[in-house]
C-alpha cells in the first residue's frame, strides 16, 4: 500500500482503500506545507503581497476544501462520473459563503486578495470537516471508475495545489526547512542524445481508470526519425549561452520572446546570480545556494528555452516526440530521465480529436488559447501525478514554475529551432 499510493498508474486505477490512504497522504503533505507557511509568515491570516502568479495561502486552503466538497459531498450526481451534469443544484456548503469565496471559475484572481476570508482556525476546521465527510462517502462507494471518478479528481487536484504551494514558497522566499520537501532537482546522470527511428506513436490515453479530459482522444501520430536529449538541459549547457551574451542578442529570440525579455529587464534566468568571483548561485527558498552544474535548468520561461535552442542549433521536441521517447524508454529499459523539472515542448495546448470536456469545465477547455504544453513533472510534483501522459500547460512567459526543457537535434531542412 505504501508504494502504491505513490504510483501514478496504481492511483489512477486505485480502489477505495488505496484512495483513502492516498487522500490521507496528500492532506498530511498539505498540512506540513501549511505549517511551514505559518512559521515563515507568523500571522493568523497568512497575508502576502499581491502577485499575479500566486494566490493568498488562506484562499488556497479554502479552495482545496471547497473543490472537494463541491464535487463530492455536495454533488448529488457524483456516481455518474464524467457523465455528471456540472450544473446540478447542490446543497449548502459546510462553510457559509464558500461558493462566493472559493469557486475559482467565478472568483477572479484579483478579487481573491480582497475577500473576507475565514481565519486559519476556521479554514482548517472547514477542510477537516469536508475530508471527514469525503472519507465516509468513499467507504460506501461502489468500486468502479464512474463512482470513484470524483474522489480521484479531488486527490489529484489537492496534489496539484500542494506543488503550487512549493513554488509559491520559492516565489516568496519562504523557507521549507523542517519539511521533507526536496529543495532542488537532482543532478542528471544521463548525457547525450538518443536516436529514435521513424515510427507511429499512439499519443494520449485510452479510457480506463482515471484520465484527465485533455489526455483522451488517443490517436496515432507519424513521427520522423529524431534525436532527443536523454536528460533535460543542464546548467553546464545553459550557462555558456548567458556568458556569450545570449540575453542581449535579439537574433536568438522570437519577437514575442524578445519583447518579454525587454519588458522584464532580464539578463539571466530568474533566481540566478553571479558572485564577484564568477561563481554562479541560485536563490532557493530564501537562501543562496551554489549552482549544481549538472542539475537541470529551472525557472525558465518557454521564451528562454526557445532562445537557447536557436543559439545551440537545436529545437524543442513536440509533445508527441517527448511522450514517444518516454514510452519507449519505459518499454525498452532505455535511459530517459524525467520528473525533476517540467519540460517545455514546442506544442501548443489544444484538444485531441473528439475532445469532450469533463464536468470540471474550468480544467482544460478555457486554456486552449495557444499556450505551450509542458511534459514530465518536477521535484515538487507528487509522485502519483508523474504520468508520462500528463499534459501541463502555462503561458509562455511563466518563469516561477519548476520548469526547464530538453532539446532535439535538427536533422531535416524543415526542422528549424
Amino acid at each position: 500500500m505504501t508504494t502504491s499510493i505513490h504510483d501514478a498508474d496504481a492511483v489512477r486505477h486505485g480502489d477505495r482503500a488505496l484512495l483513502a490512504h492516498a487522500l490521507g497522504d496528500a492532506r498530511s503533505r498539505l498540512l506540513r506545507l501549511w505549517q511551514a507557511y505559518e512559521r515563515a509568515l507568523g500571522a493568523a491570516r497568512f497575508e502576502v503581497r499581491y502577485l499575479t502568479e500566486l494566490n493568498p495561502p488562506l484562499w488556497e486552503l479554502g479552495h482545496v476544501a471547497w473543490f472537494e466538497e463541491y464535487w463530492i459531498g455536495r454533488n448529488p450526481l457524483r456516481a455518474h462520473g464524467v457523465a455528471a451534469d456540472p450544473d446540478v443544484a447542490r446543497a449548502a456548503p459546510l462553510l457559509a459563503c464558500a461558493d462566493s469565496l472559493f469557486h475559482s471559475g467565478q472568483v477572479a484572481h484579483t478579487r481573491r486578495w480582497h475577500l473576507d476570508l475565514p481565519d486559519a482556525r476556521r479554514a482548517l476546521a472547514y477542510a477537516a470537516g469536508v475530508r471527514q465527510r469525503t472519507l465516509a462517502l468513499l467507504a460506501s462507494t461502489p468500486e468502479d471508475d464512474a463512482h470513484l471518478y470524483f474522489f480521484r479528481l479531488a486527490l489529484h487536484h489537492e496534489d496539484m495545489h500542494a506543488e503550487a504551494w512549493v513554488y509559491m514558497a520559492q516565489t516568496l522566499g519562504l523557507s521549507l526547512e523542517g519539511t521533507p520537501e526536496p529543495l532542488e532537482p537532482a543532478a542528471s546522470r544521463a548525457t547525450g542524445d538518443w536516436a529514435l527511428p521513424a515510427h507511429t506513436h499512439r499519443l494520449g490515453s485510452e479510457p480506463g481508470g482515471f484520465v484527465f479530459d485533455n489526455e483522451l482522444g488517443a490517436h496515432d501520430v507519424a513521427l520522423d526519425a529524431f534525436s532527443i536529449d536523454r536528460a533535460p538541459v543542464s546548467w553546464a549547457r545553459y550557462l555558456p549561452f548567458i556568458e556569450a551574451g545570449g540575453y542581449q542578442d535579439a537574433q536568438w529570440w522570437t519577437p514575442e520572446g524578445w519583447a518579454w525579455r525587454q519588458s522584464q529587464g532580464l539578463n539571466r534566468p530568474r533566481y540566478l546570480s553571479q558572485a564577484e568571483d564568477g561563481a554562479w548561485q541560485r536563490a532557493c527558498f530564501g537562501r543562496w545556494r551554489p549552482l549544481q552544474p549538472e542539475a537541470p535548468v529551472l525557472h525558465l520561461s518557454w521564451h528562454e528555452a526557445q532562445a537557447w535552442c536557436r543559439w545551440a542549433g537545436r529545437r524543442l521536441p513536440a509533445e508527441a516526440e517527448w511522450e514517444a521517447a518516454a514510452q519507449r524508454a519505459t518499454d525498452e529499459g532505455q535511459r530517459f530521465e524525467w520528473g525533476q523539472v517540467w519540460e517545455w515542448t514546442a506544442s501548443r495546448f489544444a484538444p485531441y480529436p473528439g475532445f469532450e470536456p469533463h464536468p470540471y469545465r474550468d480544467y482544460s477547455a478555457p486554456w486552449f488559447d495557444g499556450r505551450p504544453v509542458l511534459r514530465g513533472a518536477s521535484f515538487a510534483t507528487a509522485p502519483r501525478l508523474k504520468s508520462l501522459r500528463y499534459r501541463n500547460y502555462f503561458p509562455a512567459e511563466r518563469n516561477d514554475l519548476f520548469a526547464g526543457f530538453r532539446s532535439c537535434a535538427i536533422e531535416a531542412p524543415g526542422q528549424v529551432p
